[in-house]
């Protein structure tokens, strides 16, 4: 594809992402249908894409257009040295710019209302200024960017300094992240790793560092018995496993069993042991489990430059609804801790409401539990933006 038409795939794609189709399943169905596009292309009409929705309300100010050809220019105005010959309507490349697009990308910007000019939905305004305060535009101007790909070296599998070097034999550059002992953030040639020997083999995980950072954070021991209670996909699952090193018993739980199917394979490969546990047997676990981490469903805001269509997706009423989701699971959760346990909480979230707010109210209802200590991990600084504490 000629850098016009890979523009012109991504206008197309974003007009009907706009319309309301979700982003991922638009992109795939445009990758199976465009047979003529080779990897290369379809990672960076991808890149576009998302670049825009990540920015979405801010490329609509600047080109004063909030359709996917508006979004598009704006999102090749820093970087575009030829207009005309990508815009050129030539074969496959978009339209020629009229003479009113031409203006609006030449004349002086107006300075733009925060939620615009960061990106976010006007709803959030009073929330994210109380929850992020003066630190609020350095984060949401980072959340504004692709993110990062981090590993975790699985210590269950081999060292740091061992995954580092089979990385690198595959033209794979990482460096080590304060963070985490065991993570490692990608420098060069990220779309190599699924595919890398390190990766296949189990010696790494693809896993954002804020999210290792939590695992950590939640202190999983040898001979503890864990509970992973909103497993999903199992990435947290799989870190808790590698702290208890083979000892103790790891168990995982998820109100949609579907969202672990991949589970019992990502373990074997890892090398751990993972106990699924069903809905119905909690009750035999009662009183039982040293440590219960709840990864609770939440807004997402934290990862919005991982999956920035959630951002445009959530409203007033949708936010309520996680938050007596969120509630009602913690108390569901805190019935499994033994006496002595601890009760991890943890979101993917910027928002206080989802989280310090939370666990005010999780105390107010249950006095006996004790705050003992919670941590905030926030861009640029880390990884997705999360919030982690620990009651006992």
């Amino acid at each position: 594809m000629t850098p016009g038409a890979r523009l012109a795939a991504a206008i197309s794609l974003l007009d009907e992402i706009l319309g309301g189709e979700p982003a991922e399943r638009s992109l795939t169905r445009w990758s199976r249908a465009s047979r003529f596009a080779g990897s290369k292309d379809r990672a960076a009409v991808r890149d576009i894409v998302f670049d825009c929705i990540r920015q979405r309300r801010s490329f609509a100010w600047r080109s004063g257009a909030a359709s996917g050809r508006g979004l598009v220019i704006a999102q090749q105005l820093p970087q575009a040295a030829d207009f005309a010959a990508l815009f050129s309507g030539d074969g496959f490349a978009p339209e020629p710019l009229t003479d009113l697009e031409c203006a609006a990308i030449m004349c002086e910007v107006k300075p733009a209302p925060e939620p615009i000019a960061y990106d976010y939905p006007d709803f959030l305004q009073e929330e994210i200024a109380r929850s992020l305060g003066v630190d609020r535009q350095v984060v949401l101007a980072a959340m504004q960017a692709r993110a990062p790909l981090d590993l975790r070296v699985n210590m269950l599998r081999g060292t740091v300094a061992g995954a580092k070097v089979m990385l690198a034999q595959e033209g794979i550059a990482v460096e080590e992240h304060p963070l985490s002992p065991q993570a490692l953030r990608v420098l060069e040639n990220p779309r190599a790793v699924a595919g890398s020997r390190a990766y296949t083999s189990g010696l790494v995980e693809l896993q954002d560092i804020s999210s290792q950072a939590v695992a950590l954070f939640a202190g999983a021991k040898p001979g503890m018995r864990v509970m992973d209670y909103c497993a999903g996909g199992g990435g947290k699952t799989l870190a808790l496993a590698a702290q208890l090193g083979g000892q103790g018993l790891l168990m995982a739980h998820d109100i949609n069993p579907g969202r672990m199917k991949d589970l019992p394979d990502r373990a074997a490969r890892a090398g751990a042991k993972v106990a699924l546990v069903a809905t119905d047997d909690l009750t035999k676990l009662h009183g039982k489990c040293d440590l219960v981490l709840v990864d609770a469903p939440c807004s997402g805001s934290g990862a919005w430059r991982r999956n920035p269509d959630a951002k445009w997706r959530i409203d007033a009423s949708g936010l309520e609804l996680l938050l007596q989701v969120q509630a009602e699971i913690l108390d569901r959760a805190a019935k499994l801790v033994a006496p002595l346990g601890r009760l991890v909480y943890a979101t993917c979230s910027l928002l206080r409401c989802e989280n310090a707010d939370q666990i005010t109210a999780f105390q107010a209802r249950n006095p006996t539990w004790m705050l003992q200590d919670e941590a905030k991990f926030l861009p640029p600084n880390a990884g997705d933006g999360f919030y982690s504490a620990i009651l006992g």
